[in-house]
């Protein structure tokens, strides 16, 4: 084996193994300087010897690769072939269809593209309250109690009034000069009003800024079942926004594509033997809590569940997700549900 592939094995073997793909994160092997170099110049030589396969060659070879890859753990396959050169990678990312048409996620930048529009994506949230840390990870069978694939992880920090979570790839680094940091959500002092920041976006040519109203604040005090229906607003801030536009033409289609997108809580029904309000979580929720909510379209289909969050455990949450939300922008709404909100006390 060579050198750069023993680097690359021991680098495979971390928690989050989109980390070659996307720039490497601080939670990997450190090597020595001399070795970094001898690893460069294989790579180089690596890299012209395998870009030089014949196109339609190296596209066979990705798809039969992701066709045989259709959950986690095997689909880190799908993310190697991306880490062998520039030239994979670029076919990769061709051949691997986004989040939205195929339903599964697999590179990083899958977390910030929508989800599918037929059926959601299940994940959960686990809660570390020793150092106020939240983990996300993708479901990987109907079980609560499975480990799930590692996807974000989010801590807790207090800014003056201000309450921030940041959101990171990394669960062992939390910050915003990290290479893995992915966004923050902000709160008000009163902890109703959150603002989502998103400093990596999918879309290059535009950097936007969400703001979006507590989804939780609207419970009422008996636990799980709200009482007044709640709007939570994703919308784009342009007044916030540091925008590089290619073109008026792309100016256009970036403000039609990201037109706000109204979310509610979804009403209760009346269970006569129960004789209280409920929600149908179709099991996925099993214990009555506040925290516990459905958001759907305020126009349109009111019955489509967009973003579900609820309760299974002590510190064990389920998030299921689809259109128009991401992954991040999921996590991110359902972390407005945890902390103390002055103004519901």
């Amino acid at each position: 084996m060579s050198r750069r592939m023993a680097i690359l094995s021991r680098r495979s073997s971390s928690s989050w193994p989109f980390s070659s793909f996307s720039g490497g994160l601080s939670g990997e092997p450190r090597i020595s300087p001399a070795e970094a170099e001898a690893v460069a110049e294989e790579a180089a030589e690596d890299e012209g010897r395998w870009s030089r396969m014949i196109p339609e060659l190296l596209a066979e070879i990705v798809r039969r690769v992701e066709a045989g890859a259709e959950r986690w753990p095997p689909r880190k396959d799908v993310v190697s072939c991306a880490c062998v050169c520039r030239r994979w990678r670029e076919v990769a990312k061709g051949v691997v269809r986004p989040p939205a048409e195929c339903g599964k996620i697999t590179f990083p930048s899958s977390l910030k593209q929508p989800g599918p529009r037929d059926f959601p994506i299940q994940c959960f949230i686990k809660r570390n309250k020793r150092n106020s840390t939240f983990y996300l990870y993708l479901g990987l069978t109907q079980s609560f109690i499975d480990k799930g694939k590692f996807l974000l992880a989010a801590r807790r920090f207090r800014h003056g009034a201000h309450t921030e979570y940041i959101i990171s790839l990394d669960a062992d680094d939390l910050s915003q000069g990290s290479s893995a940091y992915m966004g923050k959500l902000r709160s008000d002092f009163l902890g109703t009003k959150f603002a989502i920041y998103d400093t990596r976006p999918p879309i290059m040519i535009l950097r936007h800024h969400y703001a979006a109203a507590n989804p939780a604040a609207g419970l009422g005090a008996s636990g799980s079942v709200p009482s007044s229906l709640l709007a939570a607003t994703l919308k784009s801030a342009r007044s916030r926004t540091n925008s590089t536009f290619l073109n008026p033409e792309d100016q256009e289609e970036c403000i039609a594509l990201w037109s706000p997108t109204v979310l509610r809580n979804k009403a209760p029904r009346w269970h006569e033997h129960l004789q209280c309000w409920c929600l149908n979580f179709h099991g996925r929720v099993t214990v009555a809590s506040v925290k516990n909510f459905q958001l759907v379209a305020a126009v349109g289909d009111e019955e489509t569940v967009l973003l579900q969050f609820g309760k299974v455990g002590d510190d064990t949450f389920t998030m299921d997700y689809r259109h128009p939300l991401s992954a991040f922008q999921a996590f991110a709404i359902c972390l407005t549900s945890f902390g103390t909100k002055l103004a519901c006390e």
